[in-house]
């Protein structure tokens, strides 16, 4: 299975200290070694970084480690390939846009005999990931041509995951850079920081940071992972079914599905 990270915050903030410990699954304390992605939003922009090769050794990780862009809203996520070859196509985050804006996807989780229609958007590489984003999109764009507040949407997006979940693991990411959309079929874990902020340790590496001397009193991050990425916080644990809605670090919208 692959592992997924999530962001999303009131004021840019940089992912590093989060994505340090997600890499290290990549190869070194997990066995996710056939790709990685993250993407930043900026604005309407969004830059991303992919590599097909193992996140703990990848130059491409290392450069985003230090480099530590400033983001509202992140998607990231490391691949242990189940369906697909490893290769850059077949690579997660997956980007298309819709409404002017860029949409961006990633997966865990692996979907049983799952042909969707061809429409509009069609995958480029051969991934069920990339297969159930593209018809999460088509479903999308049918219903609604024109550009519509995302709590119109939440239905459509919570029937089309609930289905993908019907044929196999579906835990997913999903974002227009103004929103975090977040669906649990198996593993899914969340943590909120606010004031007062404190020291976080991650499991994976022997790395350490005061969150009290990077932050301000008003500054909201929300953090979403497969599993929890610190040893000294308290993560809560999504349930099977369970879907959020995320802007500006807070839940605006949550519920459960059958």
């Amino acid at each position: 299975m692959c592992e997924l990270l999530g962001m999303s915050a009131n004021v840019p903030t940089d992912i590093v200290f989060s994505f340090t410990g997600l890499m290290q699954r990549g190869g070194r304390t997990g066995p996710h070694r056939d790709g990685w992605g993250i993407a930043f939003y900026e604005g309407r922009g969004l830059r991303l970084f992919q590599d097909p090769a193992a996140s703990s050794e990848s130059e491409v990780a290392n450069l985003v480690q230090r480099y530590p862009i400033k983001s509202e809203v992140v998607i990231g996520h490391i691949r242990q390939a189940n369906v697909g070859k490893v290769c850059l196509a077949n690579t997660h985050p997956f980007v298309r846009e819709l409404w002017g804006r860029n949409w961006c996807f990633a997966h865990n989780g692996q979907l049983a005999d799952f042909q969707p229609e061809t429409q509009f958007y069609r995958p480029v590489g051969d991934t069920d990931s990339e297969a159930a984003f593209c018809d999460l999109l088509n479903r999308v764009r049918q219903a609604f041509p024109e550009p519509i507040a995302i709590e119109q949407v939440l239905p459509i997006l919570i029937q089309a995951c609930s289905e993908y979940r019907s044929k196999g693991v579906f835990n997913a990411l999903l974002s227009d850079g103004d929103w975090l959309f977040c669906y649990c079929s198996t593993k899914l874990a969340q943590i909120t920081r606010r004031a007062p902020f404190g020291p976080a340790r991650l499991k994976d590496v022997d790395v350490i940071v005061d969150f009290q001397a990077e932050t301000t009193p008003d500054d909201v991050v929300t953090v979403i992972a497969t599993e929890p990425l610190t040893e000294n916080e308290t993560w809560t644990r999504y349930q099977p079914g369970q879907w959020s809605l995320w802007r500006r670090g807070e839940c605006i919208s949550h519920g459960q599905t059958e």
